[in-house]
């Protein structure tokens, strides 16, 4: 006997302040299989109580918004409904944006020029607890690398959780720390410290650190 397996759904919160935008977000996502669209708004303090009252899976934050923007709604959402996973969406493709949503709890970021393949990736990266951040802003810090002193530095060719490795090293956590965290080996995580250190020209975490403090406001 066949038995048909239901997937589990991404319930999914839209908070954007312009009704075409939510609208267009809304037709695209409720038709993929694995996305349901349960509410969307138009301000910051009313993505706020969606979330604290649906508590959905993946919040689409839109940073710009009337009021209370998209950064501090991040933390209040963070504070009152945990579970939900944030995605940054904005016309900003500097990388301070990024850095600013990433420190208030979002994990992934994602630019409305991008993809639709790009948000549906992202979705999905985030609702499984890990970062996300579009082809886009990496590439705008290869290019700054490229057209600075440190061009031999590549970072487009860092991986989505060498990425996360960062960020955590950027914390000052240690690779049982890491490994804790992003539920990896110890030896998984050395792994990709060595792989991030290669990639970037780097012989340690301080250099890391600094290096990104300096050349790259991540």
């Amino acid at each position: 006997m066949n038995e048909t397996r239901t997937i589990q759904k991404i319930s999914l919160l839209i908070a954007d302040d312009h009704t075409l935008i939510r609208d267009a977000w809304t037709c695209v996502l409720n038709n993929h299989p694995r996305f349901t669209v349960i509410a969307e708004c138009g301000s910051a303090e009313e993505a706020v109580e969606k979330a604290k009252n649906l508590r959905p899976n993946v919040v689409l934050m839109d940073i710009n918004l009337p009021g209370m923007d998209g950064i501090e709604a991040t933390q209040q959402i963070r504070k009152f409904s945990p579970g939900s996973k944030i995605v940054g969406v904005s016309l900003h493709s500097q990388p301070v944006y990024v850095r600013k949503m990433m420190q208030a709890g979002a994990l992934g970021y994602v630019t409305k020029n991008s993809s639709r393949e790009e948000m549906f990736k992202a979705i999905q990266e985030v609702a499984e607890g890990k970062k996300y951040i579009c082809a886009k802003i990496k590439n705008i810090l290869s290019d700054q690398l490229t057209n600075g002193p440190q061009s031999n530095k590549n970072i487009n060719a860092l991986s989505n959780r060498e990425i996360e490795i960062i960020a955590e090293i950027r914390k000052g956590n240690s690779s049982k720390e890491i490994a804790r965290d992003l539920n990896l080996a110890v030896k998984t995580v050395e792994v990709h410290r060595y792989n991030i250190f290669k990639k970037l020209g780097l012989k340690n975490a301080a250099a890391l650190v600094s290096f990104i403090n300096s050349e790259l406001n991540f």
